[in-house]
This record gives structure tokens, sequence and C-alpha cells, in this order.
């Protein structure tokens, strides 16, 4: 057996992307990304950093040498040549300097804990592919949530249903930035945390989270409640190991997500 083809491969800071699933955002990039495998990605911004191929790293930014978690990729790069028993199962990232991060923020993760009821969600080393979204994204699951999502959706699709994912894994850096952008227009942070789960505590962190629609319906908006997407997920969700995650009246304080989704391992 062979690894699984063009992960994901996650680092604290910088993501490892197979070239191919990224688009290039200038000539520039054109023509390193032709040539490349595997792209180095930031994840706080989403910069490409640098090109991997078989003439070695090739620099897209400048400053490279000192990029934070550039020592901690180039480790990882080793790992899309590791055989199968080194991918299963994935590992999970560190957590410890997610507390600093809420800090500044302005948020006790510990109190936030217990007020919400929600656990730390540690992201997975590497994540499969899982197809696109409907803004044509890769989305890029947890494996085992990845297979459920396609087997689930083949079911769906025999009934007539078509389901489309709208998004699967977020990153910390990706959650953070979500309330970074919220609190600079204004809005409260009590008020931010109805509608998202405080950074380092979401499902998709896990890439086990899926927001799901119907095509041509209305994206993480509580119509999908009334869609014939939601009556199959209610009816045959759980067979595939889905649940939804958010109710009403649910004890995290979050507001009713019907499009929130997360599978859950037998």
């Amino acid at each position: 057996m062979q690894p699984p083809r063009h992960p994901l491969v996650n680092t604290e800071h910088i993501e490892l992307w197979p070239a191919r699933a990224l688009r290039a955002r200038g000539s520039a990039d054109a023509r390193v990304l032709a040539r490349a495998r595997t792209v180095l990605r930031r994840k706080r911004d989403g910069a490409y950093l640098a090109a991997h191929s078989d003439a070695g790293l090739v620099p897209m930014v400048h400053g490279l040498q000192g990029e934070p978690g550039l020592a901690d990729a180039t480790t990882a790069l080793a790992r899309l040549r590791a055989p199968l028993a080194a991918w299963r199962p994935a590992r999970l990232l560190p957590v410890h300097h997610l507390h600093a991060r809420l800090r500044a923020l302005g948020l006790d993760a510990d109190a936030y804990a217990v007020r919400s009821g929600l656990l730390v969600v540690a992201e997975p080393a590497w994540l499969a592919d899982a197809g696109r979204d409907r803004y044509r994204r890769p989305l890029w699951l947890d494996a085992g949530a990845a297979r459920a999502w396609a087997r689930m959706r083949a079911h769906a699709r025999l009934d007539g249903v078509v389901l489309e994912a709208v998004s699967g894994y977020r990153s910390h850096a990706y959650q953070l930035g979500i309330f970074a952008r919220k609190l600079a227009r204004g809005l409260g942070l009590d008020d931010i945390l109805t509608v998202n789960a405080a950074p380092g505590f979401s499902e998709h962190h896990s890439g086990r989270a899926l927001d799901i629609a119907e095509p041509g319906g209305p994206a993480a908006e509580a119509a999908f409640e009334d869609s014939a997407a939601f009556a199959w997920l209610q009816r045959n969700a759980g067979r595939h190991g889905f649940a939804m995650s958010y109710p009403r009246d649910n004890p995290h304080g979050i507001v009713h997500e019907p499009w929130h989704w997360c599978y859950h391992p037998r």
C-alpha cells in the first residue's frame, strides 16, 4: 500500500500543499508552480513562501530563511516520502501556543472552555484530498471523514439529493483571522462567539466537520433547515457517522446551525 495521494501536510505555522491544488497569483507564480510538486503556504495569510521540486526549494518571498516555522516545514517535506505506517493514524499538532493567541484577542481560553462546554481541538498533521467545495476550492478533511463524505454524497445522489460542501478543515490561524477581522469591524467578542467558536475550539480544526448546502441554496443560513438536503441528512447522516453539532438551544451558546455536521468515527 502507498501513502495517501496528494495530502495537505500541516505544521504549526506552514502548510505543505500539492502545487496542482493552488492557483498562480501572477506570471512569476505560474512559472514556479508549473515545475513544483509541493508549495509551502503560510497559514495566517495564505502567502506562498516556497516551492519544492526536483531542483530543491525555490523561495517565493524575500527573507524566507527568517520565516517562523520554516524548519518544521522542511522537516515535514520528508513525510511526503514516508511509508504508509507513518501516515495512519494522523498525529495531532501541539496546541501550547494557542492560549497566548487567544489572550491577544482578549479571550481567556480556560474560562471560555468552562462557559461553553467546548474542548480544545488539535489540528491533524495531515489531511486528505476530499475534492472541491462549492467555490471550487480544495476541500481538506480527515481521511476517515473524507471517505464517509464521499459515501454519503453518493448515497444522497441515488436518492435524488445533491449535497454540496461549503467548507471543511480550517486551521487555528484561519479562525483567528476571522475573529481579528470581525473585531476590526467593531463587532464585540461576545457577539462573535455566538456564531463562531473561539479559535482552537471549532470542530472544523479536526478536519471532521463540514458545512453543507444544496446547489443554489444559501450557505450557512438557517434557511437550509427547509431544504430537501437537510431533510435527507436528518434521515440518513447518522448511517454515515455524521451528526448535526449545534441544534436549537444547544448548551454551547452557539446559534442553531443546521448546515454544520461532524463525522464521529465508530
